[in-house]
């Protein structure tokens, strides 16, 4: 059979989908969801055998698979096709409330000032910069313009661009699959014109050595895992271009940067537990990098350079990481000096240099602080901030000669707000606040930062907003989000779109569950590997605690998490059905043993210090006993909405596609159950900063539908 016939052939099979015709039908009012065709497949690991009848899922180029995500997206269209109004109506106020024309606030860099601008309507940023003279005004130069480039091309995303030394050429990267796969190109800044060369399948960055010739880059291997760096010569063929590292550990990833002293190229490699790095002198790209500390297992570092010394961020003899400092020349752990101590109830989680100070961004009771080391005073303060419940960070600060630091601060009230600080004045000016078209006062908001108290006693944090005249009284719907995973935090940023919702008379509320990093380093320890199920009993302890204050009822109460986020949605699911009105699953990690079990699928193999290795019984049963697929069973769900993307490159569209056909054929009860794929990306969905709230438009809509309102 040739290929002309096959997919043929495939074309034909594709109406095997019972459902394929009934959900572009009615029948009294009756819409049948597609099925999908069951096809065993038989695993076995550990003595034990799973059947996986929707195993065949995994196939992106059948176009059997193709026509079942595309009767599944019919389904939600005709479900939903009440709430289409309402979708607009919701989408126009989001849109509505973003400044169409605006620009980022400017940082300053070598002579110049770089900033990003958008254009009424337009989707894309336009990259700019102006030379800073000292009479007069400069012309603006426009870099790259995001809108003309994207012209032709469904997902269109800049990875990441940087200006070579001498602030002549410009290296970017783009992707307009939505996979995460970058070609990188050259620009001359002066003429606007290409250079004829193109390096393609890069993770996106890219550094320039000092002699503005020389670019370094990472590509991918067939796991989308970051694995090689070369070193290109511009104007020289890319097939010749110099391997400079190969990271031959498949649990680790490797990277290149420049610091921001700009004296030394960096090669890091990294895992979840483990990371080591490579410095060479930039000037010197034609050396031969050295290791900055050799790997051992457990041992994570990090280095930022700062005159004649490296300071380091560490985790040896040191659970919530203490700073460190060794002479330039003298890298290895045998010459680091303590700097600041681990404490149990602080984490250090990062460090910004300058040439007379450092900032350190500390947490404590769950929030972020930022301390700043004046090394000429010898002298440390924090900064302070008024809320009870916020998220402050250090933004944009490349000037490594600068006495002022760039932070933003932002709660769930309070919009994005950028700050200039003077480190040695201890004077602050803000610069921006993010405006919210249409009118918003923050004070029409009220904030709380309560404490559920688990199963085994330990007290969660949880982040609420909701405006003014909401009562405790069980009257008010709630969305409930969370995530839990990677020692990645969950923060209280403030976001406009959320304000649909809340007008609504929404609460909005943020589990700080374990998983993640709030409350320091065991915070994670104890929501990963064989304690993995902390992370979802500590969402359902939290969600009862919001019932039990009145905040809402469980046929007002709603569930969200995206990625691991939705791994966590479908274990809630599993152990309780009965909590939630509805939930949102997007772009789910819910087949978590058949994933964790192949090594070819992206990000699997550096996954086993979070999820543990499959291949070992005792990871395979924990993982089997909670994995949101394997535990489907025959149960009231409540109504679900998940997404998805057919190009994601960090879960695979597969595993929701399988999980929710699982779910169709298990589930009992009456309750909506809707699959929506998005045939053009990937796992940060649409590209633009308008296309996506057209999601975020439906998933409101899904949620205030199953409340029967309709504006």
């Amino acid at each position: 059979m040739n290929i002309q016939e096959y997919f043929l052939k495939a074309v034909v099979l594709a109406t095997l989908f019972s459902g394929l015709q009934a959900c572009q039908q009615q029948n009294k009012n009756e819409m049948k969801p597609p099925t999908a065709k069951k096809i065993p497949t038989e695993f076995e690991e550990h003595g034990h055998t799973r059947i996986d009848n929707y195993y065949w899922l995994n196939q992106r180029e059948n176009p059997e698979v193709i026509e079942y995500l595309k009767a599944e997206n019919a389904y939600t269209k005709a479900v939903l096709k009440d709430t289409e109004a309402l979708q607009k109506k919701i989408y126009d106020e989001i849109v509505g409330r973003i400044k169409q024309t605006d620009m980022s606030v400017p940082y300053r860099v070598k002579g110049y000032e770089y900033y990003t601008r958008f254009e009424e309507k337009k989707e894309y940023p336009v990259y700019c910069r102006k030379k800073l003279l000292q009479e007069g005004k400069a012309a603006e130069e426009i870099m790259l313009d995001g809108n003309k480039m994207a012209k032709g091309h469904p997902f269109f995303q800049i990875g990441d661009w940087e200006v070579s030394h001498n602030n002549q050429l410009l290296a970017y990267s783009v992707d307009t699959v939505s996979r995460r796969k970058y070609t990188i190109y050259f620009k001359n800044l002066k003429t606007g014109e290409l250079a004829k060369e193109s390096i393609r399948n890069t993770s996106g960055g890219m550094v320039w050595a000092n002699d503005n010739k020389t670019v370094y880059y990472t590509v991918k291997d067939e796991t989308l895992r970051p694995y090689k760096i070369y070193k290109h010569i511009l104007g020289t063929p890319v097939e010749e271009d110099q391997l400079v590292y190969h990271e031959k550990d498949s649990i680790y990833n490797t990277y290149i940067y420049k610091t921001k002293s700009e004296k030394y190229l960096v090669i890091g490699s990294e895992s979840t537990l483990s990371s080591e790095y490579r410095i060479l002198d930039a000037n010197n790209p034609e050396g031969e990098f050295t290791v900055f500390q050799p790997r051992q297992k457990k041992l994570e570092y990090s280095i930022s350079h700062q005159g004649k010394r490296f300071l380091i961020l560490t985790n040896d003899k040191a659970k919530n990481f203490r700073l460190m400092e060794t002479p330039e020349d003298r890298t290895g752990m045998e010459n680091w000096k303590e700097v600041i101590a681990n404490r149990g109830d602080v984490l250090l989680e990062d460090v910004d240099v300058f040439n007379d100070f450092f900032v350190l961004t500390e947490r404590r009771n769950g929030l972020r602080q930022l301390r700043i080391f004046d090394l000429k005073k010898g002298k440390d303060h924090y900064l302070s901030f008024d809320e009870a419940d916020y998220f402050a960070y250090t933004t944009s600060n490349p000037d490594y000669f600068s006495k002022l630091l760039r932070y933003g601060y932002t709660s769930l009230k309070t919009p994005n707000s950028v700050f200039d600080y003077d480190m040695l004045t201890r004077d602050k000016v803000l610069l921006k606040q993010q405006e919210v078209v249409g009118g918003y006062n923050h004070d029409d908001y009220i904030t709380e930062r309560v404490y559920a108290t688990a199963r085994d006693g330990v007290k969660v944090p949880v982040s609420i907003v909701y405006k003014k005249g909401f009562e405790k009284n069980g009257q008010h719907p709630l969305l409930l989000y969370g995530y839990g995973s990677y020692g990645y935090s969950i923060e209280s940023v403030f976001r406009s779109s959320r304000l649909s919702l809340l007008d609504r008379g929404f609460a909005f509320a943020l589990a700080h569950i374990r998983g993640g990093e709030e409350m320091g380093r065991d915070w994670y320890e104890n929501g990963k590997l064989l304690k993995k199920k902390n992370t979802f009993f500590d969402f359902i302890d939290c969600a009862e605690y919001l019932l039990a204050g009145h905040y809402t009822t469980t046929d007002k109460l709603f569930a969200m998490g995206g990625s691991a986020g939705g791994l966590l949605m479908g274990a809630v699911v599993n152990y309780r059905p009965d909590l939630f009105k509805g939930v949102i699953a997007a772009v789910p990690f819910v087949d978590v043993v058949t994933t964790m079990l192949d090594e070819s699928i992206p990000l699997t193999t550096g996954e086993y210090d979070e999820w543990g290795n499959p291949h070992e019984k005792e990871y395979y049963e924990y993982m089997l006993s909670y994995s949101p697929y394997d535990q489907v069973g025959e149960k009231d769900y409540p109504a679900m909405l998940v997404t998805t993307g057919l190009h994601d490159s960090q879960v695979q569209y597969w595993e929701p596609a399988k999980w929710v056909a699982k779910l169709r054929e298990m589930k009992t009860g009456d309750n909506i159950l809707l699959l929506h794929t998005n045939m053009d990306f990937g796992h940060g969905g649409a590209s633009g900063r308008f296309e996506a709230y057209k999601e975020t438009a439906m998933e409101d809509a899904f949620m205030l539908m199953l409340l029967g309102i309709n504006q």
